[in-house]
């Protein structure tokens, strides 16, 4: 009896201890780590993608024809399926053409009656340069995650590329638009942009020495003000060479006409075009009152009145470009766009 009784205490203990203890499981079903952090990864991406996104793309994305150009940051587009919209530039912000510009949003530019004046026209300048850049051109659009798609007005928020290159940006780096202040993408890039055309006084930003009569004002080197602005010195362009372009480069040439009252001293200064193709003057070029120096695009030997480049290709767009004139301290004299 007492053996029967040990026996059964013996197998009692061993069925407790089996189910006590850990049992070896199919592999086939058995939990893997790798399967744990599969399964919890979803909210890991979750939550990293909540605190820190990286940087979004601002490729184009989307084709389209420049229909109409509204002015310097606003144009109207058809897409490849017909529809049409209105696109807001996305980063940048032209002086107004169609209501008066407020200089305080113009870093320096005085709250005068000169100041808005000289916004007015450079809000002119930058409405022209874009018709002629874009006006019936077939451009690329990207957007910005952090813009989103819609503005004010409910227009499209867009950076507009043509042939490769981003227009906005380039509105801003030659100083026919402010810097946009939200944040948009690439807010950093367009920053340094704007700080250079700020320090070379290009485009808009010679409004920070405006004066009364409509020009502006900037110190010569003698100390003396000199007064430029739109006038004392004229700019015609003859761009359109008689037969190909490239086999008569010296038919190609700027003329810069003193309609000033005192000889300018030219030596130093600087003539480009919208693609940054720079002429330096000689040192020691004078033009006296109503009189001209001629700039021709290809080669020969300078005299007072006539100076050769010496490129060998052509540089002013037939169809339509910026010249613009610097001193030797890189301050913008005058721009003329032509069409």
């Amino acid at each position: 009896m007492a053996r029967a009784r040990l026996l059964l205490c013996l197998t009692l203990l061993v069925v407790t201890a089996g189910c006590a203890s850990p049992t070896t499981s199919d592999p086939s079903t058995a939990t893997s780590p790798s399967t744990a952090t599969s399964v919890a990864s979803p909210v890991t991406e979750t939550t990293a993608g909540t605190t820190g996104s990286p940087v979004p793309s601002t490729r184009p994305v989307a084709t389209a024809t420049v229909v109409d150009v509204v002015d310097g940051d606003t144009i109207k587009v058809r897409f490849e399926d017909g529809t049409r919209d209105t696109v807001r530039l996305l980063g940048v912000d032209t002086p107004e053409v169609y209501s008066e510009n407020t200089p305080d949003e113009f870093e320096g530019v005085p709250d005068t009656d000169a100041g808005r004046q000289c916004l007015g026209r450079y809000g002119e300048r930058a409405s022209e340069f874009a018709t002629d850049r874009l006006a019936g051109e077939t451009v690329r659009l990207g957007f910005d995650e952090n813009e989103g798609r819609r503005g004010y007005y409910d227009r499209l928020l867009a950076y507009v590329y043509l042939d490769g290159e981003q227009f906005n940006y380039r509105l801003v780096a030659e100083g026919y638009a402010r810097m946009y202040d939200s944040s948009f993408v690439e807010r950093d890039r367009y920053a340094d942009a704007e700080r250079a055309a700020q320090e070379a006084n290009r485009g808009l930003w010679s409004c920070v020495t405006a004066v009364a009569d409509g020009g502006t004002t900037t110190t010569a080197s003698d100390g003396e003000t000199a007064d430029f602005g739109d006038a004392p010195l004229d700019v015609t362009v003859h761009a359109d060479a008689a037969g190909p372009d490239g086999d008569n480069l010296n038919d190609e040439y700027v003329v810069l006409t003193n309609t000033g009252s005192t000889t300018l001293d030219l030596g130093g200064w600087t003539v480009a075009d919208a693609a940054d193709h720079v002429y330096t003057v000689p040192d020691g070029t004078t033009v006296a009152p109503d009189e001209s120096v001629t700039i021709h695009t290809g080669e020969g030997s300078d005299t007072a009145g006539e100076l050769y480049w010496g490129r060998a290709s052509p540089v002013w767009n037939n169809d339509g470009d910026t010249v613009t004139v610097r001193d030797g301290d890189g301050t913008v004299v005058t721009t003329e766009t032509y069409s």
